[in-house]
């Protein structure tokens, strides 16, 4: 492997043995590479220093069982950081890098593309004059065997992978090296943040309380970005399929193909009436099944096939109960022969055939991938100045993934209850049809079912799929968004007391 010569290495003998063995592609379990650049956001001009590096993960007896490649971006300013906030970062998957935020979102850099997220030549990044660097210091986190993250055998021993891939053992071991991060960075006193995209919003719900309560490091924000419940999800049909037909209804108004009536309206107008048909007459028809009386089917048959679009027939085929992946191959089946795009809706595909049940591949997804990856290889390298041979892995092998005793919406609900500061702030957009907003919404009603704590809970929606950054009205939407949230959840000087 090649490491420049400016790279800042901390004294493992694993470390030198690493950079010395050039027939094995490792990187060093700790090492640095810290760069100046300078930037104009939400239109200031701001100074900031990246330091680009890997960081180990110890074990119980304080050896390093993995090294997780990171990069902290951190505002020039004079003075003590305890008024300065700091934004955690993770992507989801699980398996996945925390590319996608941190070159379209809130990171100081973003793509090349065009104003709706599709890929455009030259590939490459921009700068981001959105982005939140201007009232909070951010840490990009990429998990294990993500990016350049790797996990470390012990010596003529294989990897324990129960300690890293499954929901708990990820929330554990992304403590302890938060742990190590906030205190070699000197981060105790500042106001900290966590921000999870998709199954990310798993993870920083149950990270909350972990940190409270293992690493004692209290929180004033959790933000979840499209974010994937496994409870609702695995819940009984009944409510994970009437949950997403507002989605369902939002994509066929972005196709045009709602009745006149519904089509005339604003999205936003018709989102409400949707919302209200999934709770009040959808989910008490499909909680009944066969005992379901003919009236009150055929009345919700109406209703359905008003709001998807879905002929009468094939909603009586799938039992009104309207998989997904159904959905996104039958929407536009007669009229264009395409399919839709599974975490972005406005995506279209183009199937062998258009008989099937499902897409034979996620459009949007393809699309992303063509874009996203020259992008970050090329600027970790010629921007952040980190060069190795190691593959950035934008997916990595993390599977079988323990999704058992997710108690994580819970432990969420918790830590707001013990920690007066700890609010709570959700982003989705309406085409989203993996992580979909009225489960999002669900989600916050479920953090605090009595509803005490609801004013620290905010959702916030945009006209576009999971990755709403990716629309440039919404990019700057979204992170005004964020920044508004961050503002006003600083203390002030206020005690944090009931």
């Amino acid at each position: 492997m090649r490491i420049i010569n400016f790279i800042i290495v901390c004294g493992f003998l694993l470390s030198i043995q690493s950079i010395s063995s050039a027939q094995h592609r490792k990187l060093p379990v700790d090492t640095t590479v810290i760069t100046k650049h300078q930037a104009l956001i939400n239109g200031q001009s701001i100074s900031y220093t990246a330091t680009t590096g890997t960081m180990p993960v110890w074990d119980e007896n304080g050896a390093p069982i993995a090294s997780l490649f990171y990069t902290y971006y951190k505002k020039d300013t004079k003075g003590d950081l305890s008024n300065r906030p700091l934004l955690i970062s993770f992507n989801g998957g699980p398996g996945s890098a925390s590319v996608w935020m941190h070159i379209a979102y809130t990171g100081p850099m973003v793509l090349n593309i065009d104003d709706e997220g599709y890929p455009v030549q030259p590939y490459g990044f921009k700068d981001n004059p959105h982005s939140v660097l201007d009232v909070a210091d951010i840490v990009f986190v990429n998990p294990a065997n993500t990016a350049y993250s790797r996990t470390i055998p012990e010596s003529g021993k294989e990897v324990d992978k129960k300690k890293f891939f499954g929901i708990n053992a990820d929330i554990k071991y992304l403590a302890e090296w938060l742990n190590t991060f906030v205190t070699r960075y000197d981060r105790w006193l500042s106001p900290k943040y966590l921000i999870g995209e998709s199954y990310g919003g798993t993870r920083v719900m149950g990270l909350s309380l972990e940190l409270q309560d293992r690493q004692w490091m209290y929180l004033n924000g959790v933000i979840m970005v499209s974010p994937a419940d496994y409870k609702s999800y695995n819940a009984d049909n009944a409510l994970s399929s009437a949950l997403n037909v507002p989605y369902m209804a939002a994509t066929a108004w972005h196709h045009g193909l709602l009745d006149q009536d519904l089509q005339s309206k604003d999205l936003l107008d018709v989102l409400p009436e949707v919302e209200a048909f999934a709770i009040d007459e959808l989910l008490p028809v499909l909680a009944k099944g066969g005992f379901v009386t003919e009236n009150e089917r055929n009345s919700c048959l109406e209703k359905l096939e008003r709001y998807t679009t879905i002929s009468k027939e094939n909603l009586l085929r799938h039992n009104l109960d309207i998989p997904t992946s159904y959905f996104w191959k039958e929407l536009l089946r007669d009229e264009k022969g395409l399919t839709v795009g599974r975490l972005d809706s406005r995506y279209l595909g183009l199937d062998k055939k258009t008989a099937g049940e499902r897409p034979e591949y996620n459009a949007e997804l393809k699309s992303w991938l063509h874009s996203f990856t020259p992008a970050i290889n090329h600027y970790i390298r010629t921007k952040l100045n980190f060069k190795t041979d190691i593959k950035y892995n934008m997916f990595g092998p993390v599977h079988p993934w323990d999704r058992t005793n997710d108690n994580t919406r819970n432990n969420l609900g918790r830590a707001m209850a013990q920690n007066p500061y700890l609010n709570v702030l959700v982003q989705s957009g309406y085409y989203d049809g993996a992580t979909t907003y009225f489960n999002a919404k669900y989600t916050l009603s479920q953090i605090d079912p009595s509803g005490r704590m609801k004013d620290r809970l905010f959702f916030k929606g945009y006209r576009s799929g999971h990755m709403m950054y990716l629309r440039k009205e919404d990019l700057k939407k979204a992170n005004d968004d964020l920044r508004e949230f961050i503002l006003n959840t600083q203390p002030k000087g206020e005690a944090a007391k009931y």
